[in-house]
């Protein structure tokens, strides 16, 4: 791998686990519906409105590294150069050689003697 392969790959999981964390984090719809009652939404630690801007506001920002990364890891995956000699791996794969003609019965080997004929049977 290259350095810059190195890098990305390094920041798409940062970034993948800083978006778990801050998704983690954030509040439901239905959560709205228990602080209207007391759920104690005054304490939190951006205020009452404030968290839901700051978490969801930096989720995005977390996403769209997250998609630069992967696009351009595909586009160095896509990008790589190819094997010298072909751009198959078949074409690179040396050629077995034929045996040698000598070694190949003329014909097939006499059928063995039947039970029969076989002592001690």
């Amino acid at each position: 791998m290259t350095v810059l392969s190195t890098l990305l790959m390094i920041v798409q999981v940062l970034s993948a686990l800083a978006m778990i964390g801050l998704v983690l984090m954030q509040h439901g719809k239905g959560a709205d519906a228990g602080a209207a009652f007391g759920g104690g939404a005054s304490a939190s630690l951006f205020g009452a409105t404030g968290g839901a801007n700051f978490l969801s506001r930096s989720t995005a920002v977390l996403a769209t590294v997250f998609l630069a990364s992967t696009l351009a890891l595909a586009f160095l995956g896509y990008q790589r150069p190819q094997a010298a000699g072909g751009s198959s791996v078949l074409e690179t794969v040396p050629a077995v050689p034929a045996p040698a003609s000598s070694a190949v019965p003329s014909a097939p080997p006499a059928d063995p003697a039947p039970a029969s004929q076989i002592p001690g049977r």
